[in-house]
């Protein structure tokens, strides 16, 4: 069964905001007394947060769709929807999250890192926070924005110091055993190791991560073998130790010949040309392991190789090359630029910049395209003309009716705002009257203006008494 997963296809989706709530205040005596809509909650977002004490992707694998939750609507008496739950996901050090075309889109080192993989839709307004001292009684709340949602490809390349490379049975994982505290599966045939393994050296003062990447064969980097599917492993080690099996039992092979495949390969992959490399002689312990060691070591030496002399099974050579390890470590630790706290850097819009583009399609279809007429057509319930005119309001505002009149549209022009796959697409009128303006401007309700019906039925009262007292004044007998 599969225990160790580093590439997944992930499916998330953020939570949606909540719905606004249209509401006016009610109480005796007070039948009018304002709007009172709470707004809706924010929908949570997806997380993806580095978690060092998770080594692989395999949850992801059996379970690719994750949702966080929605935002609650609002309610009446000024009562805000819940906010969502965010759904945090934890993920390996070194996960790598790319689009669906390739692209890096995050690079997830450190405990700790997060990244939003989809971020939830806003709550809509209620018509209380929409009230304003033109706009009394609005009838009308803004829709919850729906959240983003998509697919990341995750990818997980081990961070580790030092990579163990070479062909199957080479001694690796042997290796790796004896001079950390891991223990992978050690046996006699090819492809024994089938994930990547990781162990922890101390040598001296310096402590160090090792890992032993899968067997290596010839087309390893055009995906023969376990090779293309473990490659990207060694892309974050900072050392390369060729393991070169000194007493293999294939005739057409050799330490030397290994060495050259193996190097092909890297080249074949990439991005691997400046790493420290050390070639490490394994299974010394057997005879002829020793005597072809010491025939090919001055060749390798005269490659600018670093050559050690080991074996694993009779724990020799093992101190020197934990230590020249260590060495070269530390060396390369200490060129690394010291890290910088993260600048902020604010970039203020131009003052020439609308937020929105208006393009005329060769169909003769007018597309608004911005990130504020966008969201405030998926704000906008229209089903409710006061919340139409409230949109053309405030698309006016902003200059879409405007920049729509520049490049030509006339009365009767068809005009999209959004996406070609998610547009509103309507017929444009240069001027929109919505059912609101009978009453007066959009969002006004003069009933709020006139006096309440026991102050109305007071005066009438007080009135007639007025004129009741004035006829009996004119009339009275003397």
């Amino acid at each position: 069964m599969t225990t160790f997963v580093d590439r997944v296809e992930l499916h998330v989706a953020a939570g949606s905001g909540g719905h606004g709530c249209a509401s006016v205040h009610r109480e005796k005596f007070k039948p009018l007394g304002g709007p009172d809509g709470g707004n809706g909650g924010r929908g949570g977002d997806v997380i993806l947060v580095v978690d060092q004490s998770v080594t692989t992707l395999l949850d992801y694998h059996h379970s690719p769709h994750r949702k966080a939750t929605n935002g609650r609507p609002g309610e009446g008496g000024n009562r805000s929807g819940k906010d969502g739950q965010d759904l945090v996901l934890p993920v390996p050090d070194g996960t790598v999250v790319l689009d669906k075309q390739g692209n890096v889109l995050a690079d997830l080192v450190g405990q700790g890192t997060v990244y939003v993989a989809a971020e939830g839709g806003r709550g809509g307004l209620g018509n209380a926070a929409l009230s304003s001292a033109r706009r009394k009684a609005p009838g009308f709340a803004l829709l919850g924005e729906p959240g983003r949602s998509g697919d990341v490809v995750l990818e997980l390349k081990t961070v580790a110091d030092v990579a163990l490379v070479g062909y199957p049975s080479a001694g690796k994982s042997s290796l790796i055993s004896v001079l950390s505290a891991a223990k992978p599966k050690i046996a006699d045939y090819p492809f024994t190791t089938l994930v990547p393994n990781l162990g922890v050296v101390t040598a001296g003062s310096t402590v160090y991560t090792i890992a032993d990447v899968p067997g290596l064969i010839p087309g390893a980097s055009q995906g023969r073998g376990l090779g293309l599917e473990f490659l990207r492993h060694v892309e974050r080690c900072s050392v390369l130790v060729h393991i070169l099996d000194t007493a293999t039992l294939e005739s057409e092979r050799d330490p030397v010949s290994d060495l050259d495949m193996i190097e092909e390969e890297l080249k074949q992959y990439g991005g691997l040309e400046n790493r420290p490399r050390i070639a490490v002689l394994n299974k010394i312990d057997i005879p002829d392991g020793q005597d072809l060691a010491e025939m090919i070591r001055p060749e390798l030496e005269a490659r600018g190789l670093r050559v050690y002399e080991v074996s694993a099974v009779a724990r020799t050579g093992l101190r020197e090359l934990s230590f020249a390890l260590a060495e070269i470590i530390a060396a390369q630790r200490a060129a690394k630029p010291v890290e910088e706290a993260t600048r902020i850097v604010i970039r203020p819009k131009a003052v020439d910049d609308t937020g929105f583009t208006v393009t005329l399609e060769e169909d003769g279809l007018y597309r608004v395209r911005g990130d504020k007429p966008e969201r405030w057509v998926r704000q906008t319930d229209f089903n409710n003309d006061e919340a139409v005119g409230y949109l053309a309001d405030r698309l006016s505002r902003l200059g879409v009716e405007a920049e729509l009149m520049k490049a030509g549209a006339r009365s009767g022009d068809g005009v999209a705002i959004g996406p070609e796959d998610d547009a509103v697409v309507f017929d444009w009128e240069p001027t929109v009257m919505a059912g609101a303006e009978m009453l007066g401007r959009r969002g006004e309700d003069h009933r709020l203006d006139a006096p309440r019906p026991a102050a109305v039925r007071r005066r009438d009262r007080d009135a007639e008494r007025d004129d009741a007292d004035k006829e009996y004044d004119e009339f009275k007998p003397f």
